[in-house]
């Protein structure tokens, strides 16, 4: 569901979107041409997106830092081998002993063996390398990785922000 900016809002389901359509209060702006949703007397198009009329004001949409939003961010893998077998731990990047806070730059996913040799020291310092870099997630990412499919239609709302 776009807002009437075509920013990307939330994803909702076809029962919601049809809704929204026939009430007035949305626009389709992209519809399934592989599916239809039948009545007895008409079909009308399966929404994939569709767009509010009237602009709804979001209040900004910041991402709080938590374990499971960290584990979310680096897709449940280990930010120094990549592996995502093992039981994963949150590992600070500059150690708190050493002054390093818990922001979403110094926070990242690791598993047990990596934390265990990283220990209380840099990444540098221990010989490893982060293979990705921490970042503060935005509410569009999240959206991206609700999902397990993304449809080539929302491509473009999604991926310009």
């Amino acid at each position: 569901m776009l807002n009437a900016s075509y920013e990307p809002l939330t994803i909702c389901n076809v029962k919601k979107a049809v809704c929204l359509i026939f009430l007035g209060k949305a626009e389709l702006v992209s519809d399934n041409n592989a599916k239809a949703i039948h009545t007895v007397s008409k079909n009308y198009p399966f929404p994939s997106v569709i767009r509010l009329l009237q602009f709804i004001k979001v209040p900004y949409k910041k991402i709080i830092l938590t374990r499971k939003n960290i584990l979310k961010r680096d897709r449940h893998k280990c930010g120094y081998c990549g592996r995502a077998d093992l039981p994963l731990t949150i590992d600070h990047i500059k150690p708190k002993a050493r002054g390093g806070e818990d922001t979403w730059e110094n926070l990242v996913t690791a598993c047990l063996p990596c934390n265990n040799k990283k220990g209380d020291r840099t990444p540098t310092e221990a010989g490893m390398q982060l293979l990705i870099k921490p970042y503060a997630p935005s509410h569009i990412m999240f959206l991206k990785n609700s999902v397990n499919r993304i449809d080539d239609s929302w491509k473009p709302y999604l991926f310009s922000v």
